[in-house]
């Protein structure tokens, strides 16, 4: 079983804003875990899907666009899960990079 990671992004964008955004930022994601990369990402509705991959590792997350946020949710795997708390500061971060 994972370890989930939620971080907030909060906006003034609009959903539709957002989602363009996102899409267009959503290999900024890979700075967040040391080594990772971007392997597979597909919208369903306003939810953003994305797989990280690192140290031979998948990471799941679903990213919900709502009006003034976007709720992030990453699956690590017990061997990142250590790491949980770095993940999430570095996520915290760099995640609103997606938006800009």
């Amino acid at each position: 079983m994972g370890v989930p990671v939620t971080v907030n992004i909060p906006h003034k964008l609009g959903v539709a804003d957002a989602k363009t955004r996102m899409g267009n930022g959503v290999h900024t994601l890979s700075e967040s875990v040391p080594g990772a990369t971007v392997s597979d990402h597909h919208w369903e509705g306003d939810t953003l899907h994305c797989t990280l991959e690192a140290m031979g590792q998948k990471i799941d997350s679903e990213m919900q666009v709502r009006d003034d946020e976007v709720y992030a949710i990453f699956d690590l795997p017990p061997l990142l899960g250590m790491f949980a708390n770095k993940i999430k500061e570095k996520l915290q971060k760099e995640a609103p990079k997606m938006l800009e």
